[in-house]
C-alpha cells in the first residue's frame, strides 16, 4: 500500500473513531444522570424530605441563574425579584381561590416571573458589564419595596398558610413524600430545559456572544434578541423555583425578594462552577447544607460571615469552582 493510500485509509478511520468516542461520552453522561436520578428517588428514605425539597428549589434557582451568567455572560444582581414574584403570585392565588389547582397556581407564578423578566430585560439588555448588573439590582429593589407596601403580599409578615392542595386533583400534596417527588419532577423538567437550551444551536450562539460579542455581531446575529431570550428563560425558571418553594413551605416572604438572595445565588453558582452543568447544583447543595447545619448550632449568628469567607477562598483558590476544578483535575490525570 502506498503512502497516499495509507493516509486516505487513516483519514477514513479517524471520523469513525471520533464518532465512537462521542457516542461513548454521551452514554457515560446519560448513565451518570440516571445514577443521580436514582439517588434522588431513594434519598427521602435517608434524609428529611423538606430539606431535600429546599435543596432542589435552590438548585433550580442556581441552574437558571447559571444559564444567564455562565452561558450568556450576563451578571444579574436582581434575580431575587423573579424568585419572589413566582412565590407571591402562586401563594396569593392558592390562598384566595380555593378551587384553583396547585399546578395552575405554580404555572401562573412562573408566567408572572417570565413577564417580569421580559420587562427587566428590555431595560437592562441595553447596557453591558457592571452597568447591566446595577440596572438589574435597581429594578429588583423597586420590586422589593413594592412587595413591602403591596397589600396582597402581607408586608413583613408575608403570605402564610398557603395550601399545598392536590396535584391534578388526585395526589394529596400535604404528604411530604408526595410533595418531594413532585418537586423532584419540577427540578428534572427545569434542568432538562436548561440542558436542551445549552446544547441547542441557540445555546452555541449564546456561548459565542459570551466569548466574543463583536465577532457574533459581525457574523450577523441579533445579539440583543439572543440575550433577551436568555434573560426571559432564566427569569421564568427562577419563578418556577420560587413558586414551588412557596408551595413546599406554605410561605412567601420578603426574604426571597431581598438583595441578599441575589447574592446567595451568585455564591452558589461561583462556588459550584460558573458555566458548568452540575456546578450550580453542587454549589446550592453546599450552601443550603451549611446554612441548615450552622443555623441550628452555636455558630448560627455567624452563618453569613462563614459563607463570606468560603466565597473569598473559592474566588482565590478555586476560581473555576468545585466542579470546574474537578473537571480540570480529571482532564489532567485521566486523558
Amino acid at each position: 500500500m502506498s503512502s497516499l493510500e495509507s493516509i486516505q485509509a487513516a483519514a477514513a478511520v479517524q471520523p469513525k473513531v471520533e464518532q465512537q468516542r462521542q457516542r461513548a461520552a454521551l452514554l457515560r453522561k446519560r448513565g451518570f444522570y440516571l445514577a443521580l436520578l436514582g439517588v434522588a428517588l431513594v434519598a427521602p428514605l435517608a434524609v428529611y424530605p423538606v430539606f431535600l425539597m429546599k435543596l432542589l428549589c435552590f438548585a433550580l434557582f442556581a441552574c437558571a441563574f447559571n444559564l444567564l451568567l455562565g452561558y450568556a455572560g450576563l451578571l444579574s444582581f436582581g434575580h431575587a425579584a423573579f424568585l419572589a414574584t413566582g412565590g407571591y403570585v402562586t401563594g396569593y392565588l392558592l390562598s384566595q381561590y380555593s378551587g384553583l389547582s396547585t399546578e395552575l397556581g405554580i404555572l401562573a407564578g412562573t408566567a408572572a416571573s417570565g413577564l417580569l423578566g421580559l420587562g427587566f430585560g428590555l431595560l437592562a439588555i441595553r447596557r453591558q458589564g457592571i452597568y447591566f448588573a446595577m440596572i438589574t439590582l435597581a429594578l429588583s429593589q423597586l420590586v422589593f419595596f413594592l412587595y413591602v407596601q403591596a397589600p396582597f403580599t402581607g408586608g413583613e409578615n408575608g403570605l402564610q398558610g398557603v395550601p399545598r392542595g392536590q396535584l391534578f386533583g388526585l395526589i394529596d400534596l400535604s404528604s411530604n413524600l408526595a410533595m418531594y417527588y413532585f418537586v423532584l419532577a419540577v427540578f428534572v423538567f427545569g434542568f432538562a430545559v436548561i440542558q436542551r437550551t445549552i446544547h441547542s444551536p441557540y445555546g452555541q450562539v449564546l456561548k459565542a456572544i459570551r466569548d466574543n460579542e463583536p465577532r457574533a455581531i459581525s457574523l450577523g446575529y441579533n445579539v440583543d434578541a439572543h440575550k433577551l431570550l436568555a434573560f426571559v428563560i432564566s427569569a421564568t425558571l427562577t419563578g418556577l423555583a420560587g413558586a414551588t418553594k412557596t408551595v413546599v413551605f406554605q410561605l412567601a416572604s420578603l426574604t426571597d425578594a431581598h438583595w441578599h438572595m441575589s447574592g446567595e445565588v451568585i455564591l452558589m453558582t461561583l462556588l459550584g462552577g460558573v458555566g458548568t452543568v452540575l456546578g450550580p447544583l453542587v454549589g446550592a447543595g453546599v450552601v443550603v447544607t451549611l446554612q441548615s447545619y450552622l443555623s441550628n448550632g452555636p455558630l448560627g449568628d455567624w452563618v453569613h460571615v462563614i459563607l463570606g469567607v468560603i466565597f473569598v477562598l473559592c474566588v482565590l483558590l478555586f476560581r473555576a469552582g468545585i466542579v470546574g476544578w474537578l473537571q480540570k483535575l480529571i482532564r489532567r490525570n485521566f486523558k
